[in-house]
């Protein structure tokens, strides 16, 4: 199972590499379930896994000067001691809990990948940083990652962009220091009462690190678009298998048939001028910079 584990692993960062981001959220499911690791283990080793990744995906960012490390670093600081908070906080929250949340954290990823972002284009004028909303989004978003151990790049970009005023390509690339420091933070207060696998997580994260790399090299010769669509669908797939371990396997059942429904009705809306769900999917509407 541990080769099993970290082969899985170079696909979770084959996924990183191609998206920029979205891929961790598979690694805590990958790690409870075929790793066999408690929740808690789970969540803490793929805090350093998501780390680590995003940490070296920062780079080849930053030499490009795609960081804006001003607003990276207030956010990411906030975001560190929300992460820190999050991750003492979850001694106290039982294994099924957090993973139940984390199920609920893959569907709104998953509804985001779907949904795609508006680019943001540079105004060429200087933005007025709102430090304040900055400090307080960034504490909240790390407090989700702290406690889940998702790297909430879906929730970073976002705020980069409309708060920070950062052009898409630029709030990508700071969103990875912001990840990357929230991260570390978030295992720093895990291990404070939770013990991994150093061995295992290490083998983890290199396989999914040289996964990163492949997707990296893949990614011009894939369509981002649709890549990131069929990825949100398997995340929702995903998480109906947590939920029927978490809960009830009707739960999981329900998630399931709701997620199938939904596909069908996407499909239909690739044939269809009139459709409810054009809003949330993004059929028919023009492609968007791929969501973390």
């Amino acid at each position: 199972m541990i080769a099993l584990t970290v082969g899985l692993a170079v696909f979770v960062g084959v996924a990183l590499g191609l998206l920029g981001g979205g891929g961790s959220i598979l690694t805590v499911p990958l790690l409870a379930y075929v790793a066999g690791m408690d929740a808690k283990q789970a969540i803490a080793t793929s805090l350093l896994v998501v780390g680590v990744t995003s940490a070296i995906g920062a780079v080849s960012h930053a030499r490009a000067g795609r960081v804006q490390w001003r607003t990276g670093l207030i956010f990411g600081a906030a975001g560190m001691a929300g992460a820190y908070a999050g991750g003492v906080l979850a001694r106290f929250i039982p294994g099924t809990v957090l993973l139940i949340g984390f199920a609920l954290m893959m569907i709104a990823t998953a509804v985001a990948m779907l949904r795609g972002r508006k680019d943001t284009q540079a105004t060429g004028t200087t933005h007025r940083l709102p430090v304040p909303k900055i400090i307080a989004e960034g504490l909240v978003v790390g407090l989700v990652t702290g406690l889940v151990g998702a790297g909430g790049g879906f929730l970073v970009v976002p705020a980069l962009a409309l708060l920070g005023g950062l052009p898409m390509p630029v709030a990508v690339g700071t969103s990875l220091i912001v990840i990357a420091m929230k991260s570390f933070a978030g295992l720093g207060g895990y291990l404070t009462s939770v013990q991994i696998n150093w061995s295992l997580a290490l083998a983890v994260t290199a396989a999914a690190v040289v996964g990163a790399l492949i997707g990296a090299r893949l990614t011009s010769k894939i369509d981002p678009d649709a890549l990131r669509k069929a990825f949100g669908w398997f995340v929702l797939a995903m998480s109906s298998v947590i939920l029927a371990q978490e809960i009830h396997l009707g739960v999981g059942i329900a998630a399931a048939a709701a997620t199938g429904v939904a596909g069908l009705m996407t499909l239909a809306c690739t044939k269809y001028a009139h459709c409810p769900l054009r809003r949330i999917t993004g059929v028919g509407i023009p492609p968007r910079v791929p969501s973390l």
